[in-house]
């Protein structure tokens, strides 16, 4: 049994390492064409490009002015606008300032008491406002003399910067109404 079971082992042994040794190999061919016909569509989604305002810069500056802007979008369209409005009290405090660095105090109170609610006010206090280079009691004659002369308010002229400011934005949007 001995001698079997050694030839058994080794005819098994044999049988491996041939069989270890042999390479495998294979062969492939293959021929393809592929054909294709069709139609594409892209579409694109972004948004729009924006409408932007302009815009005025009034902070750490020494302008009398006010920015008023306006922007409307939509995907096909886009208005913008702006404008600028004159702040008169401002200005009428910046010049009065200036006159009075100046060493001429009976002028800026002129300047000043162009303000309706200035010239009431000194005259409340019982100091008129200057008349064409008179004070005091003489002034307050001739502006009693000629009433037509005294300021009128600006209330007026508030409300016509306002309206205007107004009437743009609502222009800009009847515009870009119809248009679409």
């Amino acid at each position: 049994m001995t001698l079997r079971f050694f030839i058994a082992i080794l005819l098994y042994f044999s049988v491996a390492t041939a069989m270890a040794a042999d390479p495998i190999v294979t062969d492939s061919t293959s021929n393809s064409t592929v054909t294709t016909t069709g139609k594409t569509k892209t579409t694109v989604k972004s948004p729009p490009p924006s409408a932007i305002s302009p815009s005025m810069n009034n902070s750490n500056s020494d302008l009398c002015t006010v920015g008023i802007a306006g922007a409307v979008q939509t995907q096909i369209l886009g208005i913008s606008g702006g404008s600028t409005v004159r702040d008169m009290n401002c200005e009428r405090l910046k010049l009065a300032k200036t006159i009075y660095d100046m060493g001429m105090k009976v002028a800026a109170v002129s300047v000043m008491c162009q303000d309706e609610r200035i010239f009431t006010a000194m005259e409340m206090a019982g100091t008129p406002c200057p008349f064409l280079g008179k004070i005091g009691e003489e002034a307050q004659k001739e502006w009693d003399a000629k009433p037509e002369l005294k300021p009128t308010s600006e209330k007026d002229n508030a409300n016509n910067d306002k309206l205007k400011g107004a009437a743009m934005g609502v222009g800009s949007v009847l515009l870009l109404l119809l248009l679409l």
